[in-house]
């Protein structure tokens, strides 16, 4: 009997021992555990961009707009953005129904105008051939004053004289018939070059008006792949957009050569950011691509962005790989690079925990102390938007948990600077 009760001890002893083992090996192997990590430390800005052709070819709308009164015009047609297309084929089409009514008031007026000159032609004949007339007749009845003249030579002085008289008179008639003549052909002259005048000013804006509507249908300056313009608040041009006499810009063909990413930066970081800083750069569209580049330029003035209260700052970066699977609009995710610290040893923000005890604030990591789990302090220095680096407190051997463990966190016994560890 006495054996029977050691034997049931024994196999109770070995029992609890084997539960707590597994029990507290299980409390420290159900999370996810990470060695703190040594070398450079990055201090890095990221940010979403947009990948751009740095050099394009703009496609235009009509040139003259402006010069015939025309401001604003909307698409009605556009082909598919990304399509490619060689020089000459169609891109887009603008609304010309405001035009075709200028043309058909234009040509209206010319027929107006021919009219008139018709018109003013045959007044002008018709005037100018009675006049001749007239003339022709004072001038027949002063060859006969003269000729009376010569006849009366024997009669009495009285009747010379009357001769005379009569045959004055009637050269001053002629000659104020051929002044009157001379005056008529000017005004007949000028009244159809004042209509003629006219005509060819409505013909010449006939001229202008048929050539900006050629423009309103555009087609490709050259090859490439067609990419919408931006209207003032960042949408892209499409069917029902207007283009902007002054800016007449309705897409582009980008240099698909050189590429870079305009993104923006908040007014708390864009005092780190500097030309010439080296950039990672991923794609939303592939992940596993990694291009590099390099920061071009950096706006000094900040601006408001639609859809944001915050300032933000412009920022240029320039992609160094050529790759023909970039594209425009194309959305990327920015790291730029501040600083690089070699010797660090830091760790991911989520493994590192915080409490509170009046004004001071105690800095922590849930640690792995053989199969438990303890809270050890740690002391942080500089920090990027992922990790931070941890000046004492931890050894590059350790293993933390990156979650939170379950039950009641203060219950883990928390190892202090001060005990040496």
């Amino acid at each position: 009997m006495k054996k029977i009760l050691i034997s049931v001890t024994v196999i109770l002893i070995i029992l609890l021992s084997l539960y707590f083992f597994f029990s507290e090996t299980e409390s420290a192997d159900n999370y996810i555990v990470i060695k703190p990590t040594y070398g450079d430390f990055r201090s890095v800005v990221n940010s979403t961009g947009e990948l751009r052709a740095k050099n394009s070819i703009d496609i235009r709308g009509p040139n003259n707009a402006r010069a015939i009164g025309i401001w604003q015009m909307k698409i009605t047609n556009i082909v598919e953005e990304g399509k490619l297309v060689k020089m000459g084929d169609f891109v887009a089409e603008l609304d010309k129904s405001e035009v075709m009514r200028e043309v058909k008031e234009i040509q209206l007026n010319i027929q107006k105008f021919e009219s008139q000159l018709t018109q003013a032609k045959l007044d002008s004949s018709l005037t100018l051939s009675q006049a001749r007339d007239e003339l022709e007749n004072i001038e027949f009845s002063l060859k006969e004053k003269k000729l009376q003249i010569e006849q009366s030579k024997y009669e009495a002085p009285s009747v010379i004289r009357q001769v005379e008289l009569d045959y004055e008179r009637t050269e001053r008639s002629f000659a104020q018939s051929k002044k009157n003549y001379d005056t008529k052909v000017k005004q007949s002259i000028t009244k159809i070059n004042i209509i003629l005048t006219d005509m060819m000013k409505e013909q010449q804006r006939l001229s202008l008006y048929m050539e900006t509507l050629e423009q309103f249908t555009i087609n490709a300056p050259a090859d490439g792949m067609v990419i919408y313009a931006r209207e003032w608040d960042g949408r892209r041009k499409v069917v029902g957009s207007t283009v902007d006499a002054w800016y007449p810009i309705v897409a582009t063909l980008p240099d698909l050569t050189s590429m870079e990413s305009v993104t923006y930066v908040n007014e708390i970081d864009i005092q780190k950011v500097k030309p010439k800083q080296e950039v990672k750069i991923s794609l939303d569209a592939n992940p596993d691509k990694k291009i590099t580049g390099i920061v071009e330029k950096v706006a000094n003035i900040g601006e408001q962005r639609r859809g944001s209260n915050a300032k933000v700052f412009e920022v240029i970066i320039k992609v160094n790989e050529p790759d023909s699977t970039l594209l425009p609009s194309m959305t990327t995710g920015n790291e730029i690079l501040i600083s690089s610290i070699p010797n660090k040893l830091f760790i991911p923000l989520e493994a590192l925990h915080t409490f509170e005890k009046g004004d001071s604030k105690t800095y922590f990591v849930y640690k792995k102390d053989n199969s438990s789990i303890v809270r050890q302090e740690v002391k942080i220095d500089m920090m990027n938007d992922n990790e931070v680096v941890i000046s004492s407190g931890l050894k590059k051997s350790d293993n933390i948990l990156l979650s939170i463990p379950e039950g009641n966190t203060e219950d883990f016994k928390l190892i202090k600077l001060s005990s040496g560890k």
